[in-house]
């Protein structure tokens, strides 16, 4: 499986890592056409006015909107993939919502598929104000949702390539394998 990871700005190497270690081949992600046979695409958590500007600058905004694949974005990434920026996914996120840099935090995340909960890193994380009607909640923090699918996307407040714990990226492959098949 060949995983695309945006590689502008913030977290990319560890979900490459991450990635990895679960078997995918990782091909950082710079220009469009790195984005051509592609099986997955991370979109990492970072600076999302950072992240747009230089997506908006190489065009990768268009070659994301146009990008057919299962598609991650955590924390920043969420926020690039919200109804407000690339207007991809059914969501409306408020930035550094759970707090500034240095009310940073871990949390353990409840899993609606899954009695042992994920532990959430949660660097100026954004929190989601609105929900489109299809979108399920896979996440929550203390009854709030934290990490959301809506169709081919995966999206989380969270960094979860900032822990051991692969189940976020293992469920993002399992749909990677699901979006490929449909498209085959």
């Amino acid at each position: 499986m060949r995983i695309g990871v945006l590689a502008l700005q913030g977290a990319f190497r560890e979900h490459a890592a991450a990635l990895r270690r679960l078997g995918a081949e990782v091909v950082e992600v710079r220009l469009p056409e790195e984005l051509d046979g592609l099986d997955g695409l991370v979109v990492p958590g970072g600076e999302s006015t950072t992240i747009m500007r230089l997506a908006e600058l190489y065009g990768l905004d268009e070659a994301i909107r146009s990008y057919p694949g299962a598609v991650l974005g955590t924390c920043a990434g969420m926020i690039v993939l919200d109804r407000e920026h690339l207007d991809l996914a059914d969501l409306v996120v408020d930035r550094n919502a759970f707090g500034r840099q240095v009310k940073s935090f871990e949390a353990d995340v409840e899993l609606a598929s899954d009695e042992v909960p994920l532990r959430g890193v949660f660097i100026r994380a954004p929190r989601i104000r609105t929900l489109g009607d299809g979108v399920e909640v896979i996440g929550t923090l203390e009854g709030e949702a934290v990490l959301v699918r809506d169709g081919r996307f995966l999206l989380a407040s969270f960094h979860p390539e900032l822990t051991d714990d692969l189940r976020v990226h293992e469920l993002f492959m399992t749909m990677v394998e699901e979006a490929s098949s449909v498209r085959a």
